[in-house]
């Protein structure tokens, strides 16, 4: 494969960080903080796609709130001190007391995407937006690889960024169902909010919505308020929606504390715990919004005007365009028939699947080892593990849940995550260049 020799002029960076999601923008706003404290400063840079940042924006309906608790923001459970907290963030828009009269602890979709946005301001120093990753090539100091270049296109053409650390997080991609294709009238709901701004309001459109969890709710309970005149189908194969466990005790899952307990189990009981505690985020849904489509659908019963339908225990088997829409076919699974649904719009809530972590490295993938099932062989500190004579570190923010357990890529532990990230990269460092310990993480 292509290998750059080592004396080539390119300036070198402590980590070169590929995303910029909330993962590694709680990484940036780390590396930010120990910039401030340390003597000696961790070089960074993050190229991210997107002209700007955005989580998730197809989602961000008005009426939806987090599922998290607003603690599990990217800095406090590493740093309940730091400047860039959600509670410093409410201070500087003047909602903090608000926010405490309102004694909730999960703030609204929007409002904390608000909050992201505000503390990557706080960081846009370290970043550089409309940058998409095309390569990364091995840079060799003889028959060792000493550094990664990373290949970014630009508005101004290609640019290269030699690392000592990458840290991938490229996120996950949105899954249709087997045999769908995403076109006009048929979407995923990370696009939803893009789509329905072209449509009229008053219109009697008919959705069908696929799909079992949260975001198939919120979308089914989305279409019936914003268009009052039309119908809306929704298709699962479960019974009713399932509600979300987020009992005290199943929470703790989610502690920093049970990513290592997770990490050091056999794996056996990972396969365990990951069947005994999926409906903490799978496929599960906020008991709230539960119970308010079920009084929409009874209360529509009642005045005999339904426009809200469930499909339960069914399965869309197929979706094919016609002259004035789209057609879904619905199998009901307990009768055996089926059903042809002429709609408007076809709306899969159907989750993400997640890509290869390692594939945007290409033939370089090839230093890093993989396991029976052809996952990356990953260490604790999310660092994938790499043959002989490779000293750069490639670090993984996502794509680590058969290792790390079901936080590998969720808020819950992106503060803590971020900081073991950069706790090793500046052990590395410190390992390589001397034997003097690298400067304290914490104040």
């Amino acid at each position: 494969m292509p290998q750059v020799p080592l004396h080539d002029e390119v300036p070198i960076y402590d980590l070169v960080g590929v995303g910029f999601g909330p993962s590694n923008l709680a990484l940036a706003v780390a590396v930010t903080e120990h910039n401030a404290r340390a003597g000696e400063a961790a070089t960074a840079v993050f190229l991210e796609r997107q002209p700007r940042f955005g989580w998730h924006r197809g989602m961000l309906l008005d009426d939806a709130t987090m599922q998290v608790s607003f603690l599990k923001d990217l800095v406090t459970l590493r740093d309940p001190t730091s400047q860039y907290s959600f509670l410093c963030y409410l201070r500087d828009r003047d909602r903090l007391v608000d926010f405490v009269n309102h004694k909730s602890l999960y703030p609204l979709r929007v409002e904390f995407h608000d909050y992201l946005e505000w503390a990557a301001a706080k960081v846009d120093d370290l970043v550089l937006y409309g940058h998409d990753v095309v390569g990364v090539t091995p840079v060799t100091d003889g028959d060792t690889v000493v550094h990664f270049d990373v290949t970014a296109r630009g508005a101004q053409g290609t640019s290269v960024y030699r690392a000592r650390n990458l840290v991938l997080a490229t996120g996950l991609q949105p899954a249709l169902p087997a045999g769908v294709a995403a076109s006009d009238r048929v979407w995923h709901t990370s696009e939803l909010l893009h789509r329905v701004s072209d449509l009229s309001a008053d219109s009697p459109y008919r959705f069908v919505v696929v799909g079992a969890g949260q975001s198939a709710a919120e979308a089914t309970a989305f279409l019936h308020e914003r268009f009052a005149h039309a119908e809306v189908c929704a298709v699962f194969s479960r019974y009713g929606y399932s509600p979300a466990d987020d009992s005290s005790f199943a929470n703790r899952i989610f502690d920093p504390a049970a990513v290592g307990e997770f990490f050091d189990a056999p794996a056996d009981v990972k396969t365990l715990v990951d069947g005994y505690h999926a409906n903490t985020n799978y496929s599960v849904v906020d008991g709230d919004l539960i119970d308010a489509l079920y009084s929409t659908y009874y209360r529509e019963k009642v005045t005999g005007a339904p426009r809200l339908r469930m499909f339960n225990v069914s399965r869309l088997t197929g979706v094919a365009e016609t002259a004035t829409g789209v057609r879904a076919d619905i199998a009901q699974l307990l009768s055996g028939e089926n059903v042809a649904l002429d709609a408007d719009v076809v709306v899969c809530a159907t989750g993400y699947q997640p890509a290869d972590p390692l594939g945007l490295l290409g033939e370089a993938a090839r230093y890093c080892a993989r396991d029976g099932h052809g996952r990356p062989r990953v260490t604790r500190d999310y660092r994938a593990v790499t043959g002989p004579g490779v000293e750069p570190g490639v670090y993984l923010q996502g794509g680590t849940e058969h290792t790390h357990g079901i936080t590998s890529s969720l808020l819950s532990n992106t503060a803590v995550r971020s900081g073991e990230i950069l706790r090793s990269i500046l052990d590395r460092r410190a390992r390589l260049d001397s034997s003097t310990p690298a400067p304290a993480l914490s104040a």
